[in-house]
């Protein structure tokens, strides 16, 4: 699965689940609710759909110009980090709002999500990849590919 097909997948099942987490994170932390803290859930998740479709689209755009091909752990850290840390710049404000705290007690509570989406989008994107393969991106290059030998067929696609 590529493009967009694999794009509006990702999105759904991530955000799918990161809404069900966030709302029982922010309700542990704060005093909203679920209720609350499930609708403060859901628009902080519209701004991660977004953030989501342009850090990939960067991403990807990125490492199809890379000269070592595939997703290594450095790789999918990289990805992690650099995914959630432009959340921060966007999700503290909404926390702050949302729940009418400081920056200060915002960030902190953001950090507490932080902590678990690291994980979260590290194992997320490696169990996407084992399900439905890599994008074009990270694949091999064509040339790379080993030909099979002669007699031999080559693997199904």
């Amino acid at each position: 699965m590529q493009g967009l097909q694999r794009r509006v997948v990702y999105i759904s099942l991530y955000e799918g689940i990161a809404i069900v987490c966030a709302s029982a994170g922010l309700a542990l932390m704060t005093d909203a609710g679920l209720g609350h803290s499930g609708v403060l859930a859901v628009a902080a998740s519209v701004v991660a759909v977004i953030w989501n479709l342009i850090f990939n689209a960067l991403f990807e755009r990125w490492e199809s110009r890379q000269a070592v091909r595939g997703r290594s752990v450095r790789r999918r850290i990289a990805h992690a980090i650099g995914f959630e840390g432009g959340l921060i710049a966007f999700l503290v404000p909404l926390f702050a709002w949302g729940l009418g705290v400081t920056l200060w007690q915002a960030l902190v509570m953001d950090l507490g999500l932080v902590l678990f989406f690291l994980v979260y989008t590290f194992v997320f994107n490696w169990g996407f990849d084992r399900v439905f393969g890599l994008p074009r991106s990270a694949q091999a290059l064509p040339s790379a590919m080993p030909t099979p030998r002669s007699g031999a067929s080559a693997p199904a696609r």
